[in-house]
Formats: structure tokens, C-alpha cells, sequence
């Protein structure tokens, strides 16, 4: 593959199924929500919190800035922050706050 590539791709169009720069309106992740220390929410610029899932429909819709959707191993869909070359805002470098959900 590198002999053939021609540069006309980002990285992040590689690795990502989709890529969400953010459209109008759309929002900020700033924290994390973690539940026995996995990742199952994002709290937003706004103040609203939302799932996993609800963050991988949110970029597909380009409604979330700079995140990406990527595919699991297991085939599960998850969002990533895109290569920019600041590790101060990626997903996993954010402030977290823990949510008790059963």
C-alpha cells in the first residue's frame, strides 16, 4: 500500500469510517462519563449528557466537532478524536466524571 498511495488521503479518513468536523450548532465533547471505568457517556459543551451511541449518531450527522466513528475489533462503533497533532483535546486526555449506572 505505500508504494501506491498518492497522499490524497488523511490518516484520519483512513482509520475513520466517518468524520465529523462539526457542522452548524454543532457541539463540543469536554468530559468523559465513565461507569467502573469504562467509557459510557460524554458530557457536552452545553451540559448535556449523552451515550456512546448517542455520540456515534450525533457525528454521523456531523452534529460533533473534530471526532471521527471508528469500528471495534468486535465490530462495535465508537468515536475518536481526529489526528491534529494537540494530545490536550483527545477524547481520552478529558476531564471525566463518574456516573453510577445500573
Amino acid at each position: 500500500m505505500a508504494d501506491s498511495y498518492k497522499g490524497d488521503l488523511s490518516f484520519s479518513n483512513v482509520v475513520n469510517k466517518v468524520v465529523s468536523e462539526g457542522g452548524e450548532g454543532a457541539q463540543q465533547i469536554t468530559k468523559l462519563i465513565k461507569s467502573g471505568g469504562e467509557v459510557v457517556g460524554y458530557e457536552l459543551e452545553s451540559g448535556k449528557h449523552i451515550s456512546v451511541q448517542q455520540a456515534v449518531d450525533m457525528a454521523k450527522r456531523n452534529e460533533l466537532k473534530h471526532v471521527g466513528v471508528s469500528t471495534s475489533k468486535d465490530g462495535s462503533e465508537y468515536i475518536r478524536s481526529l489526528a491534529d497533532g494537540d494530545e490536550s483535546n483527545n477524547l481520552g486526555n478529558l476531564p471525566s466524571i463518574t456516573a453510577d449506572y445500573k
